[in-house]
C-alpha cells in the first residue's frame, strides 16, 4: 500500500511539474489564448477595410461618373467644356 501510495506521489508531483513548470504549461496557453483574441480583432479590422476597398473598387468599375468626380475631388480634373476660376481673397480682406 505504501509503495502504491509513493507512486501516485511522484506521478502527481510530475503531472503538476507538466501543468506548471515544464514546456507547453498554463500559463503559455492563457499567453496564447490572448494572443488569438487580439489576432481575431485585428482581422475584424482588416476585413471591414478590406470589404471599403472591395466597395470603392466596384465603384470605380462600374461607371465612368465615379472616377470623373475622384478625379475632380483629388487631381483637379477640369473637363474639355468647362473654364476654370480661381479666386484670391486679399491678405488684407476684412
Amino acid at each position: 500500500m505504501k509503495v502504491l501510495l509513493a507512486i501516485l506521489i511522484i506521478l502527481f508531483g510530475y503531472l503538476q511539474y507538466k501543468l506548471w513548470i515544464a514546456e507547453g504549461r498554463v500559463q503559455h496557453s492563457w499567453l496564447l489564448e490572448q494572443r488569438i483574441t487580439t489576432l481575431k480583432e485585428e482581422n475584424k479590422a482588416l476585413t471591414q477595410r478590406n470589404n471599403a476597398l472591395q466597395a470603392e473598387l466596384t465603384n470605380l468599375k462600374s461607371g465612368l461618373d465615379v472616377i470623373e468626380n475622384k478625379a475632380r475631388s483629388e487631381l483637379g480634373f477640369i473637363g474639355k467644356e468647362e473654364t476654370f476660376f480661381q479666386y484670391i481673397e486679399p491678405k488684407n480682406a476684412q
